[in-house]
């Protein structure tokens, strides 16, 4: 008896201990010093950026710092690398390419791969072509026809892979295939339809929006929505008792949007000979905001990142897994399509060539060099944007240099290597540190 009273005095004293000897009180809870960051400004978030770090959490960093030595380098070289012509190709060569990367997002989040979409994309431009320009459907409708028919592929690739089980890899191989002999089948014997003057299609990439207002108001939207989302992040926070960001961290994170996206519609506009805002920019930015709203603040997209993590616990928790990943294969197959008619407007026309080459490579490279895993489960919408900013700004100043294609596919390859390899490493290095 006398065993049994001296714990509950000795875990007392330690409670009174712990509270200046009010024994009534519990013990202090442990705080995280992560939550303590804000409360000790630069110095702190010094400290947090070097705990993430060394923990593997590299985030957008390390394609940030390759896109500032991309334009060092290659600004050194040729001067008019960051000239308005120059930054004008790169936003409408990155946007079609960067379109479908957006599905490959998806997919990838998923842990899965989408080999197919480069043919999808050729046949909606084939579908477009055939509709509008020899059918004389509107072009409006026949945009939306094509766009239903990347659709409908991409739910019939879901449905084998996630009802009848056969692995993504191999359904979306043999769709590459399949589709790329239908795209040659619907463009006839001709093989080519082209893009006629003053279409929807043509403007796709064509149309640049010559009032200076246009650009300096996308700006002046991308701030304000930019910091209005920090506002309602943190009011999100403090309502369920967390720790906000500061007003000052707000202030410096938009201040520094806002001198980047300014920056950019100055030099759109400003200098001799440029054109203005690219529409294929303005597309481009709208289908990543849509995405990136489904990603991170709906219920499928938190569905999404589950299944790509764990599929099975996914199911345990009642997420409907197959329905999941057919929608996903589905939004792969609508961007592909979508992503098909600006390569159509480029190439002023639908061919059978189209979607071939290195272009299911460069889609795939886009979304993985901006920090998609491949490993599923983790990534974010605007990787298909860094992404092929690396790749058109790599393509644009070796152009510029008048380097050979090859030199072009090699170095692209590097990249895309050293990508992946900061993908594993920072995974592993993230498991060791107890936080993968």
């Amino acid at each position: 008896m006398s065993d049994l009273t001296k714990t509950p005095r000795r875990q007392g004293g330690a409670h009174a201990a712990g509270n200046g000897g009010n024994g009534s009180a519990g013990p202090a809870p442990a705080v995280d010093p992560r939550l303590l960051v804000r409360e000790e400004g630069l110095r702190g978030y010094l400290t947090e950026f070097g705990r993430k770090v060394r923990g593997g959490e590299l985030g957008s960093l390390p394609v940030l710092i390759g896109l500032v030595v991309i334009a060092v380098v290659f600004q050194s070289q040729n001067g008019n690398f960051l000239s308005a012509s120059s930054l004008a190709n790169i936003a409408v060569y990155s946007a079609g390419l960067g379109i479908m990367a957006v599905g490959i997002v998806f997919v990838l989040i998923l842990g899965e791969i989408d080999l197919s979409v480069s043919s999808v994309a050729g046949v909606g431009a084939a579908v477009w072509a055939v509709l509008a320009v020899n059918g004389g459907l509107n072009d409006w409708l026949a945009i939306v026809l094509a766009l239903l028919s990347g659709l409908a592929i991409g739910l019939l690739h879901g449905f084998f892979f996630a009802k009848v089980g056969v692995p993504a890899f191999v359904v979306t191989l043999a769709g590459f295939l399949a589709w790329s002999g239908f795209q040659i089948w619907l463009l006839g014997s001709e093989g080519t339809i082209n893009v006629p003057s003053g279409s929807v299609v043509e403007d796709l990439t064509g149309y640049f929006f010559a009032d200076k207002a246009a650009a300096y108001g996308l700006a002046l939207a991308a701030v304000l929505a930019y910091g209005g989302s920090l506002l309602r992040e943190g009011r999100r926070r403090r309502a369920a008792g967390l720790l906000g960001r500061p007003a000052g961290e707000i202030v410096l994170r938009t201040a520094f949007v806002a001198v980047l996206c300014f920056a950019v519609a100055y030099v759109l506009n400003e200098p001799a000979g440029a054109r203005g805002l690219p529409l294929a920019l303005v597309i481009f930015l709208g289908v990543l905001v849509l995405a990136d709203f489904v990603a991170r603040r709906t219920t499928f997209g938190r569905q999404v990142f589950a299944v790509g993590g764990s599929s099975e616990a996914a199911r345990r928790a009642g997420i409907n897994v197959d329905r999941v990943r057919i929608t996903v294969f589905g939004i792969s197959g609508m961007l592909g399509a979508f992503g098909g008619l600006f390569i159509a407007s480029l190439q002023s026309g639908a061919s059978k060539s189209l979607g071939g080459g290195n272009t299911l490579m460069l889609v795939i490279a886009a979304a993985v060099i901006g920090g998609t895993s491949l490993f599923g489960g983790r990534g974010k919408v605007w990787s298909a944007l860094l992404g092929m900013i690396v790749i058109q700004s790599i393509q644009q100043g070796l152009n510029m240099l008048g380097m050979a294609s090859e030199i072009q596919y090699m170095i692209t390859g590097a990249v895309l290597l050293a990508a992946v390899v900061i993908d594993s490493v920072s995974r592993r290095t993230q498991k060791d540190a107890g936080r993968a």
